[in-house]
């Protein structure tokens, strides 16, 4: 497991004594939820390329766990201590309600192609989302997808009746939580550094996770039977503090919009082929991880519990929540034709 530095004093002093040169020097500070190498650092390093390469502004980038978990972050740009982050749906329901949408299980398609296509086409992504961030001041900037949701567990499994009794590892999302117990688990909210030893030690049997975060954070070595269930890919955003968008240049919007852009192309290419890769590695490195694709016909009796989750989802946003989701489905049903 790799180690993780704590949220300090000295972090933060040090964060708000270059606020104070900001305005001089432009130096920008980004924070993200991965490590070194993984797909969200991949975007924020060809962000900061492009900043660099087109102005005189620099960029600083902070990886889990030098500024503390995800929650700490968010508090941090929403603050303005921050002027970007990159954080999931899955930590910024409790702060969006709606962006939770992207956890009702088999909504989208788990094919590559039409994914990013979708991504790149979606009137809900694109235009309905910057709304919705905005009412709490941030600005989106791109939402991308990291790959396709696996599910690991302490034994494998083929059908929900094989989750009962099972605590699964899930972020701090209330509809992930009904998720999982629809899937017939019990759905346990835990931080991430606690993940690894929360599998080694039994006090949870599962979690989910795209295969570089599995192998990346080595957590097959505690979790080591691999399970495609075809559920949902793992989506983030990367977003800047409104009020420092907002007090750039418009040719410093312009610069932050296209170095966006620049790593959006730079990752969707990075994360093409990185799935197979990913398990490569780790069936390498471990002989007893097991693989089990689940059947069409296996994946249904998963897929039937769907429905409750879509109707949850609704009940916790109300109107508008109803409206992103019709979206939604009009989006898919335009890039996949059904």
């Amino acid at each position: 497991m790799k180690a993780t530095k704590l949220l300090t004093t000295a972090s933060i002093g040090a964060l708000l004594f270059g606020m104070s040169a900001a305005a001089q020097s432009a130096n920008w500070r980004y924070a993200h939820e991965e490590f070194e190498g993984d797909v969200q650092d991949v975007f924020a390093v060809a962000f900061k390329e492009y900043i660099e390469e087109n102005s005189d502004n620099t960029l600083q980038i902070y990886r889990f766990g030098e500024l503390g978990e995800s929650d700490d972050i968010m508090e941090q740009t929403q603050a303005g201590i921050l002027q970007f982050v990159n954080q999931s749906p899955g930590f910024t329901g409790a702060l969006i309600p709606e962006a939770q949408i992207f956890f009702i299980p088999y909504l989208l398609p788990t094919d590559e192609e039409t994914v990013l296509r979708f991504f790149d086409e979606s009137v809900a992504i694109n235009e309905m989302f910057p709304e919705l961030y905005a009412e709490q001041g941030l600005e989106l900037l791109k939402m991308y997808p990291e790959g396709e949701m696996v599910v690991t567990l302490d034994e494998p499994f083929t059908a929900p009746e094989d989750l009962r009794g099972k605590n699964i590892r899930i972020m701090t999302n209330p509809l992930l939580s009904e998720t999982y117990r629809a899937f017939g688990a019990t759905p346990t909210p835990l931080p991430w550094g606690e993940v690894y030893g929360g599998l080694q030690t039994g006090i949870i049997q599962g979690q989910e996770n795209p295969l570089f975060w599995i192998e990346s954070g080595g957590l097959y070595e505690v979790s080591p039977n691999l399970v495609f269930t075809g559920h949902g890919w793992f989506t983030t955003a990367m977003m800047a503090n409104q009020d420092f968008f907002n007090g750039l240049s418009e040719e410093e919007q312009h610069l932050v919009r296209d170095a966006a852009g620049h790593a959006y192309s730079v990752t969707i290419e990075h994360i093409s082929g990185l799935a197979e890769e990913s398990l490569a590695k780790i069936q390498e490195a471990s002989d007893e991880v097991t693989v089990t694709r689940l059947t069409e016909e296996q994946i249904q009796a998963f897929r039937e519990r769907a429905p409750q989750v879509e109707e949850r989802f609704v009940e916790m946003t109300g109107e508008r929540g109803a409206e992103l989701l019709e979206q939604f489905k009009a989006d898919l049903e335009a890039v996949t034709g059904e």
